[in-house]
């Protein structure tokens, strides 16, 4: 075991991550060198066209240095906040991490949330200065930068390019030197730490595991500690681009067991694995369950909602964090309500399910969950905060912090990093998900980044806005509001609808409506048809007659008709939301 070494790649979106893990595929030999293909572990049509990752994969590896054979495991985890959980439980599979930061944006907000995670678990941290190939790499700022924020010296630090190459033999060799090798009891029962799962149409669910302790055979009976589910390991071994089956798995070693289950939720992401006949006593902490952050109904175009349910279903089998259930709109008919991880993940599942199951789809504006309770008789609300950390050139920090005072931010800290700043607000999450991201790119031309972290949930000045259009109240259109921001919300959704709904042969009544009193009120006025343009000179008394008989003909309408608003009129008014 003391050959082995457990290792994570951490780094913002979009600093050559997946890169650096082909380059160290090709110098361990696992893939011939010069291949076309790139982002050989991102394995989703997805994940390459963005340059994401957004599902984790582990990689074995073999290295030859100084005359010793070592066993390398490589997990490559995704950069983005809202896949933080299982970043988490793949750093707690590890011993240590390379901390890549791109020598041309420095470090970032990502950077440091996951930096910290890393020091949570105590993993030995190998910094990593990427891309020093490109025009305007600036290597020095960048070692001054994370000198300041590791307390390094700049030799601990390794100068490479993934792209060409350089510097990757220099990263193996500190691999094998800078992190320890795992500390192992075989004596102990068996636990195994799942930091990953996904189902198999042919094999049942498939858990990734690093054995923690004790160690397992093929065909043992084992038991998953949280969820109380029994299985069977049909098959174990390591993985590579592929599985390479073995007799057993010992601890401190990074592998694949295949389950036969049939639903990836009874093998949850950070649940423990041990061995009915000789089982622990404790599970490994850390486990939670995941909770949906976002939450959005899902709906047909066609309002076909079989077809989107059998989708959600079979997306499910390999998304145990996507929740949903059935919801009914007079707008759009019969969908489904979806909470998500945050809105990248929402943005994977809809992609997802228009790519393999051919749906076109409508997504309503995402919203966080409330939670209500009753004083007497006044209903309160609890909305949930994040701790959110921002990293901005020096220039941009007065253009940020009023950014994220005016969502209502609160101030807590400012640390200088060379020559930029980390800005840090306990902020509430409904401000930040719509369009928070895009605004502070504007106001910062593109140079800040941000991450956040759920702390929980506080009472807030918060009430439910209600939409009527002509009397009727439209449920996708409630939403809850601050009482800072109520007027000008109202007063801005019932002039959009205003613009959006066709007219009538009545006059339409739209109003923002709060606990039954209307704040806000617009009113689009009735289509007028030339009831007179048949008459050809005569007395003025049969024009009148004609124009009088109209009037009471829309105010019969207007008592008994109902508006029928078309589902375009929501999409537009979704895009202009956005």
């Amino acid at each position: 075991m003391e050959n082995i070494r457990n290792f994570v790649i951490i780094a913002h979106i979009d600093h050559g991550k997946s890169t650096l893990a082909d380059r160290l595929l090709e110098a361990t030999g696992c893939i011939p060198y010069g291949q076309n293909k790139t982002q050989v572990l991102d394995t989703m049509d997805l994940e390459r066209e963005r340059g994401i990752t957004i599902k984790l994969q582990p990689a074995h590896m073999a290295y030859k240095l100084n005359g010793k054979q070592y066993s390398l495991n490589l997990i490559d985890t995704p950069g983005h906040v809202d896949f933080a959980y299982e970043v988490n439980r793949s750093l707690a599979a590890c011993e240590g991490a390379l901390l890549v930061v791109d020598a041309s944006q420095g470090i970032q907000a990502q950077t440091i949330a996951n930096l910290n995670l890393a020091r949570k678990y105590n993993l030995k941290i190998i910094p990593v200065i990427n891309k020093i190939d490109l025009p305007n790499a600036e290597p020095e700022r960048v070692t001054r930068e994370i000198c300041n924020l590791l307390k390094v010296n700049a030799s601990e630090i390794i100068l490479a390019s993934a792209k060409t190459g350089e510097g990757v033999d220099l990263i193996l060799k500190a691999i094998i030197d800078r992190i320890p090798a795992p500390a192992t009891d075989s004596l102990k029962p068996l636990r195994a730490l799942v930091f990953d799962s996904f189902y198999d149409s042919y094999r049942g669910v498939v858990a990734y595991v690093r054995i923690v302790d004790g160690s397992l055979n093929s065909r043992e009976k084992i038991k998953l500690m949280a969820s109380g589910t029994v299985a069977e390991s049909e098959e174990i071994g390591t993985v590579c681009l592929g599985y390479k089956k073995k007799g057993d798995l010992s601890s401190g070693e990074i592998g694949y067991i295949v389950t036969g289950l049939k639903d990836v939720g009874m093998c949850r992401v950070g649940d423990t694995i041990t061995s009915v006949s000789h089982f622990a006593s404790e599970s490994l902490s850390g486990y939670l369950e995941p909770q949906p952050m976002v939450y959005a109904a899902i709906f047909t175009q066609n309002g076909e909602a079989a077809n989107l349910r059998d989708a959600l279903s079979k997306l499910k089998l390999n998304d145990a964090s996507l929740v949903y259930e059935p919801t009914n709109s007079d707008a759009f008919g019969y969908g489904f309500r979806g909470g998500f991880l945050g809105l990248l993940h929402m943005e994977i599942v809809k992609e997802r399910l228009e790519r393999e199951y051919n749906l076109d789809l409508i997504v309503t504006t995402p919203s966080v969950a409330y939670k209500t309770s009753k004083i007497g008789s006044t209903l309160q609300y609890e909305e949930p905060w994040v701790e959110l950390e921002i990293i901005t050139p020096q220039q941009y920090v007065g253009s940020v912090m009023e950014l994220a005072q005016s969502r209502r931010g609160i101030y807590k800290t400012m640390e200088y990093l060379a020559d930029r700043v980390i800005v840090c607000y306990e902020a509430p999450l409904a401000g930040l998900i719509i369009d928070f991201y895009d605004q502070l790119k504007s106001v910062s031309q593109g140079y800040a980044s941000l991450a956040y972290l759920l702390t929980g949930y506080r009472v807030g000045d918060l009430v439910k806005m209600d939409m009527m259009i002509a009397g009727d109240k439209i449920d996708v259109l409630s939403q809850i509001v601050p009482r800072g921001e109520l007027m000008a919300r109202a007063q801005s959704l019932t002039k959009k609808l205003k613009e959006l709904i066709p007219h009538q042969m009545f006059e339409i009544s739209i109003q923002a409506v709060i606990n039954g009193k209307v704040i806000a009120r617009e009113s689009i006025p009735a289509m007028r048809k030339d009831v007179t343009a048949k008459l050809y000179g005569g007395d003025v008394t049969r024009k009148n007659k004609l124009l009088d008989k109209q009037k009471k003909g829309k105010k019969k309408m207007k008592r008994l008709g109902r508006i029928d608003i078309p589902s375009e009129v929501f999409i537009n008014l979704l895009k202009t939301t956005d």
